[in-house]
């Protein structure tokens, strides 16, 4: 939050350039983590690895749709940004176990605001999408 402006969040109030540089743009953090956590499973996993840790076969079970490469490259992603923790046991053969680290857990919060956000706005979500589509029919498009 700006010192100003108490009821603005920081990101929207902060200046960006006019235009924004391609360049600027694909070198910021923000660019960078939202990429992560808006790919297709990274909020699913951070998800139920906020509720319990999870070895890899149950976290591929209770992920319907997801292959076994995909899930892969979701935690290691996820590992290297920090935010899952990848624990290996010595048993034959080795079991490996994730869980979210404390830098992983501050995301729920977020996470849930936003989710919070999406449930209390579906309906004007919906009415809009139909709108435009209704739109883009009459108009042949």
């Amino acid at each position: 939050m700006s010192g100003t402006h108490t009821d603005v969040p920081s990101m929207v109030s902060a200046q960006l350039p006019d235009p924004v540089p391609a360049e600027e743009y694909e070198q910021c953090p923000v660019t960078d983590v939202l990429r992560r956590v808006g790919d297709k499973w990274s909020v699913l996993v951070i998800v139920l690895l906020g509720k319990r840790a999870y070895r890899f076969n149950e976290l591929h079970r209770a992920i319907e749709t997801i292959s076994q490469r995909m899930l892969t490259r979701t935690l290691r992603g996820l590992e290297a940004d920090g935010l899952v923790h990848r624990e290996v046991f010595a048993t034959v053969p080795p079991s490996v176990e994730y869980s979210l680290t404390p830098l992983g857990r501050t995301l729920l919060v977020p996470l849930s605001a936003l989710a919070d956000w999406v449930v209390e706005h579906r309906a004007e979500i919906a009415a809009a999408r139909m709108s435009r589509t209704d739109s883009a029919s009459v108009h042949g498009l």
